[in-house]
């Protein structure tokens, strides 16, 4: 099918909204009137350059309040649209938004809004163009899509049809199953959009936090999945109103749109991609920076085993089973530490890179020689470099490239638990899009972790069966910018007080956790005194879920990066959640004291 996007949806002149829909995939563009009347492209010009570009102008929207009125208003209507009409002939589109009413309106009768409707409709014939009516899910009377279905029945003319947009039908709570009973050649137009879980006023949702499909919480597939059945031939459009992408760069936010739509093509199979696996497993963590000393500190503190220098790359592992940790100081000068990548381990990363590839996610290139195995590799939102080996268990087929190390010891790691990410704020949404479409990662829980600078926002993403664990993390605008937020790998093992115990005993100085914390423990959980203290000693925390108990510690940060070892006990499924405020302040803390 064909793609469109509304204009509103991007950043910019109307002018650069085109060039960026027309570079990201885009078939079309709706016309949002205002970006029109403000630019200095004449409607011609826009054409000329809509018509370079291989984007055709598919709708000019809104128009607002053209129904439920007095005769004496309607007339006013009339005038309005028949000058809107005559635009529409000369930029070459055939289709106008009409919206219900919400300010205008003062007639609740179906049978006005219908002759008002047809009259418009015979107007918009005259012209050679159409009407799609929407109700708006604040409508003054219209707000169910299917009254506005009854009433362009009731209008009874060629001209008239109906805009189906998924927001203003799923935040009402309305049961889409009835789009069915429409002809499709009487569906005009649709308009898609996702959006988070909130309660507030259906406008300041529907203007504020509107997001692009796969990125919410709306069910977008069985929606489509609805329409589709109509028999509904014209192009799939999005209309996102956001503050986030109004601000962003707006050729990767028609990117990232774009790539929803690929998403939402192939969920409701009208266009499949190659097929996605959930990754197994995670293959290994980067670290880079122009020195990883300290980290190679911690590491080894940690139990994990030196297993060598990379044969072609400034570039060390680190691995105790299957968690591998590689430090890399290749083309990082000035570069403090942080996780610069992060390797899967899926059944065939062919499929999966292709996968990528249609999802538009672009593709990292780094040198390898013919005798190195070669990971394909793409880049996240973020910024972080994502890797797809066929490897697993013990032995990765890439590991013998690293030469010079140590054989690895018994291990007490069982593997990598979880990977903690810090998104910018602008990319956040784009982010959990994308590991869910490309990696076939699931939307887990969210949380918002106080900090000594404001709410972190988290979310997770995992595999069904946890083997991969991403959390997703935007730092408040308030935290110090030039340290950047600390990202983290947590390592699995059955035995955290062992680890934490040798680690100690080597050297290593955990996390400093408040005795306050620990005097908290005791209220909150059935621990004995020694059990507290021994925590207290080797800054362990502790956290149950049902009959599932966490303990784990932290390590201190090193540039953006820090590590933790966390052991799961019957079950428990989470993060340590209560703790993350406990561990945010003590790491503030030390932040400040060691500047």
């Amino acid at each position: 099918m064909r793609t469109s996007i509304a204009t509103v949806c991007l950043s910019g002149t109307l002018t650069d909204k085109l060039h960026a829909a027309a570079d990201a995939g885009f078939d079309g563009v709706e016309v949002f009137e205002p970006d029109l009347i403000a630019s200095p492209a004449g409607p011609e010009e826009i054409v000329a350059l809509a018509s370079r570009l291989g984007l055709s102008l598919d709708l000019y929207q809104p128009f607002r309040d053209a129904e439920g009125v007095t005769e004496d208003e309607f007339e006013r209507v009339l005038r309005r649209a028949r000058a809107k009409f005559a635009l529409m002939q000369r930029l070459g589109i055939d289709t106008m938004l009409v919206c219900s009413n919400v300010g205008t309106a003062t007639i609740d009768d179906d049978a006005v809004s219908a002759e008002q409707l047809r009259r418009l409709g015979e107007a918009a014939a005259d012209h050679g163009v159409r009407v799609a009516f929407e109700a708006l899910a604040w409508g003054r009377y219209v707000d169910d899509y299917r009254r506005a279905w009854r009433i362009v029945e009731l209008a009874d003319h060629d001209a008239v049809g109906v805009c189906l947009d998924s927001f203003h039908i799923l935040s009402r709570g309305h049961d889409p199953v009835a789009i069915e009973e429409i002809p499709g050649e009487k569906v005009f137009f649709l308009q898609l959009a996702d959006a988070p879980a909130l309660s507030m006023d259906v406008l300041s949702w529907s203007r504020h936090h509107r997001l692009f499909p796969g990125e919410g919480a709306f069910d977008l597939g069985s929606f489509l999945t609805h329409v589709l059945r109509t028999g509904y031939d014209g192009p799939l459009s999005l209309e996102v109103f956001n503050d986030v992408f109004r601000q962003t760069e707006v050729g990767r936010t028609a990117r990232q749109a774009r790539r929803s739509l690929t998403w939402l093509e192939d969920l409701v199979g009208s266009r499949p991609l190659p097929p996605v696996a959930e990754p197994t497993g995670f293959d290994f963590v980067e670290v880079r920076a122009e020195d990883t000393g300290d980290v190679d500190v911690l590491l080894g503190q940690l139990g994990l085993t030196f297993r060598g220098r990379h044969r072609s790359k400034d570039a060390r592992l680190w691995a105790d089973g299957p968690a591998r940790i590689v430090c890399n100081e290749q083309h990082a000068r000035d570069r403090a530490p942080s996780l610069a990548a992060v390797g899967f381990q899926v059944a065939d990363p062919a499929v999966s890179a292709a996968r990528a590839r249609a999802l538009q996610a672009p593709t990292v290139y780094r040198r390898t020689l013919a005798t190195e195995q070669e990971l394909p590799a793409f880049r996240a939102p973020d910024g972080t470099e994502v890797f797809l080996g066929s490897g697993g268990g013990q032995e990765a087929a890439w590991v013998p490239e690293f030469e010079g190390g140590r054989e690895p010891g018994s291990g007490v790691l069982t593997g990598i638990d979880h990977v903690n990410l810090a998104e910018p704020w602008q990319c956040f949404d784009e982010a959990v899009l994308f590991y869910s479409s490309v990696l076939g990662l699931r939307v887990d829980v969210s949380h918002e972790v106080p900090s000594p600078h404001g709410l972190v926002r988290s979310q997770v993403v995992r595999s069904a069966s946890g083997a991969c664990r991403l959390a997703l993390n935007v730092a408040p605008l308030a935290w110090d910018a030039s340290s950047g937020f600390p990202q983290h790998v947590a390592f699995s093992t059955d035995d955290v007080v062992t680890v934490a115990r040798r680690a100690v005993e080597r050297g290593l100085v955990p996390l400093a956790v408040p005795q306050n914390y620990y005097d908290d423990l005791v209220a909150r959980f059935d621990l004995s005194k020694a059990e507290v203290r021994e925590m207290a000693e080797l800054g362990l925390l502790h956290d149950r879920d049902g009959a599932g108990t966490f303990t784990h510690f932290y390590t201190a940060t090193v540039g953006e990066v820090f590590f933790e070892v966390v052991q799961r006990v019957d079950g428990y499924d989470g993060y340590g959640a209560p703790n993350a405020g406990v561990r945010l302040a003590a790491q503030d803390t030390d932040r400040w004291q060691r500047t």
